[in-house]
This record gives C-alpha cells, structure tokens and sequence, in this order.
C-alpha cells in the first residue's frame, strides 16, 4: 500500500464532520421565538450542513401574570425550565433575552455567547389620547404600566407627579391594554419592538439620562452546557466582542451588588479607543433616593471594572437602598 493511501486512511476519522442535530431550546412567546429564529437562521447561514431545531417551552415568568414580578421571585423566572432542559441533555443551548438571564448560572451552565446589541434604550409608547405629549409633558396623574422596579424607580424619580401601574404579559397583550385605555402610557424595550417590527409604536425614546437601561438589555446571551466543546465552537460565529464586553461590565455590576432582575438597578455603558465607560444606578422605590456614578478603564478589564463600580456605589449609600427594598419586597 502506497505511502499516501495509508496517509489518507489514517486521517479519515479527523475529518468526518459531526452529523449531530443541534436543538435549540426557547420560551413560547412571540418575541422569544423571534429572536431564537433569527439565531437559528444565522448558524444554519455559516452551517449549510448541519441540522437547528427549535425546541418550546413555558417558563414560570410566562405562567404567572397575574402577580407583580418583584412578589414571585427574580432568580432565573424566565430561564430555570430552558436550564433544566440543557442539564437534562433534552436542548443543546437556548436563547435568552440578555436582560432576562441571572448573573449566577447553575453548575454545568455558562453564558457561551453574547450577540450584536440593538438599542438598550427604553420607549414611551402611548395611548392615542396622547400622541401630542413627552414624558415631561404628560398630565399629572397619568397612569403609566410598567412591571420593571428598575424603570419605575427611576421615572418616579423625574415625574413624581406620574400615576404607575403594573402591567404584565406579552408585548401584545400590554399594547392591546394601553389602547384599550387601561394606561395613558407604558414603557417598554425599544430593542423588542423593533425586533416585532413594531418600531412605529416608539413614541419616544427615553435618554439615559432620565433612564439608564437594564443590564444586557438589548443584547441575546445565549446559555450552553460548559462541557460542550462543539456547542461552544459553533456559538463562536455569532458574539460581538464589543457587545460582549459591555454586557460583562454590566453583569459583574449587577452580580456584585446582588440585584436580580427586579431591583432598580439601571447602568448605560460604551467603548470608545478600547475604553470602556460606565455608569451604574440603584435608586429607592419611591424614586426619591439614585445614586449614581461611572468608571472608565481598558475594555479587557471589563468585569473588574463593573465589580469596582458596584463597591463605590455600596459605598455611596447602595447597600443601605437595596436592604430596604429586599425588606418591602418580602412584606
């Protein structure tokens, strides 16, 4: 046998490309599933060959909307049925709206990659009563719906004279009761109204100075086994470096300060010259106590960076803030 038939042979085995089906776990609703196809599409682009299937499922933060967020529980609301499917093997990753992901993942789990940012900001959308109104302009007693502490602390804070209410469900559901005349106005993601194609809904687009985003917000972190080397080699294709290090910023932030997701933390950050820059808030639930501040340094020291942020804010009066609030919280 010659030299290079034995050659061939021996290498055969390393280059049979895995036939495996990758299965993509995600939540039922409307917007979840928009975004978990935009995934799908985007690696079956670069992986012509391999199979992506969706897989749905119900969360808890889907089941329950008839109780405010902050009185069920904030850790892993929206991602606790998505992990158990990964643990279990019955899903290879799934597809989380950044926001909705906890910073403390469970054992076997990791973040495997985060996606190109859309705009963070939050919108006003409003009832057709009053399209000639801003935020600051609104009447006094205007009922706004909102389920975000975060949001509500800090629009209490600028608009005291504001009326605030919650408001659950999908981004349908919250639209049809806005028209319906239930709210003068709510607030949600710009990110996920232009994802429905809904950007025409946007009344305005809050400034971070009156409403720093929520951590990740804008951004798909997508939560794969840690033992999984192909998944992980896959995912590759899809992150955003600068989106990535922005976001793990912004989540040591949130993790050294032990917020979850329905705490009035708010943060806003941008790389500039390999600079990262950012600002991080906690506010009282009555608005009336935000503290805030902001911290440069390199962007490869990302996650330092949000640590030390979240220690100075502590130090500002933080601590004291989010002790109260775990206390209403819990009456």
């Amino acid at each position: 046998m010659s030299p290079l038939i034995v050659t061939l042979i021996i290498s055969l085995p390393s280059m049979v490309v895995s036939t495996r089906t990758i299965r993509i776990g995600s939540r039922k609703s409307q917007l979840a599933l928009v975004q978990t196809y935009w995934i799908q599409e985007e690696l079956q682009k670069h992986y012509p060959d391999r199979q992506f299937d969706v897989e749905t499922m119900s969360t808890q933060g889907d089941k329950i909307l008839d109780v405010a967020l902050a009185k069920i529980g904030d850790k892993g609301l929206f991602t606790k049925e998505l992990e158990t499917a990964m643990l279990q093997n019955q899903v290879d990753f799934a597809v989380h709206s950044l926001k909705d992901l906890p910073t403390n993942l469970p054992e076997g789990l990791m973040l495997g990659c985060v996606t190109e940012r859309v705009n963070p900001a939050d919108a006003l959308v409003v009832n057709e009563t009053h399209q000639d109104k801003q935020l600051d302009t609104l009447p006094e007693g205007s009922v706004i719906g909102t389920s975000s502490l975060r949001r509500l602390a800090q629009l209490r804070h600028h608009y005291p004279h504001l009326t605030f209410k919650d408001v659950r469900g999908n981004v349908n559901t919250r639209l049809s009761k806005l028209d319906a005349g239930e709210y003068d106005a709510i607030i949600l993601a710009v990110a996920g109204l232009q994802r429905l194609d809904m950007s025409d809904r946007i009344h305005q687009v809050i400034p971070d100075d009156i409403s720093l985003h929520a951590v990740g917000q804008g951004a798909l972190g997508i939560e794969c086994r840690s033992g999984d080397p192909e998944i992980l080699d896959l995912l590759k294709v899809l992150e955003h470096t600068e989106t990535r290090d922005r976001c793990y910023a912004e989540r040591a932030f949130l993790r050294q300060l032990e917020g979850g997701c329905q705490v009035p933390i708010g943060v806003n950050t941008k790389i500039e010259n390999n600079i990262l820059t950012l600002t991080g808030m906690v506010a009282s639930l009555d608005g009336k106590t935000l503290i805030k501040d902001t911290i440069q340094g390199e962007a490869a020291q990302a996650e330092k960076l949000g640590e030390e942020l979240a220690l100075r804010l502590r130090d500002e009066g933080a601590t004291e803030i989010l002790a109260e609030i775990f206390a209403q919280i819990q009456r």
